[in-house]
């Protein structure tokens, strides 16, 4: 099945355009959103073992030699390693896409992020290899993030384009669904290894499975993202959209104020987001209130909730716009920050209120928070910007969230993670209404 062309040679634009893959399937938006929906799972799977393994494994593992709160500040300023190399990676992929093309950067990106991933998994811990083992996971994390920036494929974005106009906040939804789904599953898996096994056998080998998973994960990952963006129909697509990698010189040159605007205005979000999934497990095994088996069962609950409330984000976001339910949920989120240190800081009950409210929040707020500003790109710009403000918003919002939290918590009190999540938002709605008042001068 061809692609009908105008007279000129150009791909007509419908607004809700009928796509073919390779073997002369129709593809519809919907398509291409399950197809942005396997990548996000994927990556969060592995974020999310990742963040649990940090609390519960590493300290014990690779830094046995420092007191339970210490050792987890370290893994967790390791966690954040991934998020300051994700952006570098972007750069260097992109280059790799604009001289040899999106599959070779793709395969080449998620190789990457396998071989970090199982690396990790096979790592020995301090006991075997002293110093060398700490140097060397903080060397698989720095590879997972590096990894990360190159495995943009262009999906979200070329979603966005494809959506109808009037359903633009529901496509937008539908790739963030890949963190509670990712969140879920890795909780589990890691809640049951925890429960079933002994302590030693957990610290052991136990805590090694999820990662072996999620390396199997990528593999298939692999391979379901390339059948659908190496077609000769999606590459005339992304073509056709003008989604090729721009020089990120020439980007932030001429359009670094959209960059810096869309990562700040998702910034309460993204902090949000660490604030009830990676940190509250770090408070509940340093400071017990209840058991981890029960944590981890709330989580998937509050997932749940998340999920939920991505879905009812684009119901809304549909009928007033995106940026506006991302103001609205912006300042529900700072009215949130105001009860962190009586809930968490309090009894089980109030730890679960915590958890359920946040995640809801959370949900909501994620849903449309990534990329809420990437139509402000001039085409040429659009597929490196939204790769950069992604991979920034990300950095500055919930790359340093857990270490920072953890840290201000242990020596100061909750009410300085309070703080830190109000001053999220004030960013947010700031950058908000800066771009509001732009685009209407």
């Amino acid at each position: 099945m061809n692609i009908s062309r105008t007279m000129d040679g150009s791909v007509p634009d419908r607004g809700f355009p009928e796509m073919v893959d390779g073997r002369g399937d129709a593809l519809s938006p919907d398509e291409i959103a399950i197809g942005v929906l396997i990548g996000r799972i994927s990556e969060y799977f592995d974020y999310f073992v990742y963040g649990f393994a940090s609390v519960l494994v590493f300290p014990s593992v690779f830094f046995p030699f420092e007191r339970p709160l210490e050792g987890t500040l370290w893994s967790f300023t390791v966690f954040s390693f991934a998020f300051i190399a994700r952006p570098i990676g972007s750069l260097v992929f992109l280059e790799m896409q604009r001289r040899h093309g999106r599959g070779a950067k793709l395969v080449t990106a998620l190789v990457l992020l396998g071989a970090s991933t199982a690396g990790i998994a096979f790592l020995p811990g301090y006991v075997v290899l002293g110093h060398w083992s700490y140097v060397l996971l903080a060397a698989f994390r720095t590879g997972q993030g590096f990894a990360l920036g190159g495995a943009w494929d262009g999906l979200p974005s070329l979603l966005a384009l494809s959506a109808p106009p009037k359903h633009r906040g529901w496509y937008a939804m539908t790739g963030q669904l890949g963190a509670p789904i990712g969140f879920i599953v890795a909780c589990g898996l890691f809640a049951f290894l925890h429960h079933s096994l002994r302590p030693a056998d957990f610290l052991d080998w136990g805590w090694r499975y999820p990662f072996f998973v999620a390396f199997a994960v990528n593999v298939v990952t692999l391979f379901a993202r390339l059948r659908l963006v190496m077609t000769g129909e999606f590459q005339a697509l992304f073509a056709e959209r003008e989604l090729h990698p721009e020089k990120a010189g020439v980007l932030l040159r001429e359009q670094g104020y959209v960059v810096i605007l869309g990562a700040f205005g998702a910034l309460a979000s993204y902090a949000l987001f660490h604030l009830v999934t990676v940190f509250p497990l770090s408070w509940i095994v340093l400071y017990p209130r209840q058991s981890i088996s029960r944590f981890f069962l709330v989580e998937m609950l509050g997932a749940v909730l998340g999920a939920a409330g991505m879905i009812l984000s684009g119901a809304i976001a549909d009928r007033i716009g995106r940026r506006n339910t991302l103001a609205v949920l912006t300042l529900f989120i700072a009215l949130f920050s105001g009860f962190v240190p009586r809930l968490l800081g309090g009894e089980s009950l109030g730890q679960d209120v915590f958890l359920l409210v946040g995640f809801s929040l959370l949900g909501m707020s994620y849903g449309q928070a990534a990329g809420s500003m990437n139509d402000w790109f001039a085409p040429r710009f659009r597929y490196t910007g939204a790769a950069l403000t992604s991979d920034l918003a990300w950095l500055i919002g919930a790359g340093f969230a857990p270490v920072v939290a953890l840290g201000l918590s242990a020596h100061f009190g909750l009410g300085y993670v309070s703080l830190y999540l109000l001053s999220g938002a004030v960013c947010t709605l700031a950058a908000l209404a800066i771009g509001h008042r732009m685009r209407r001068g």
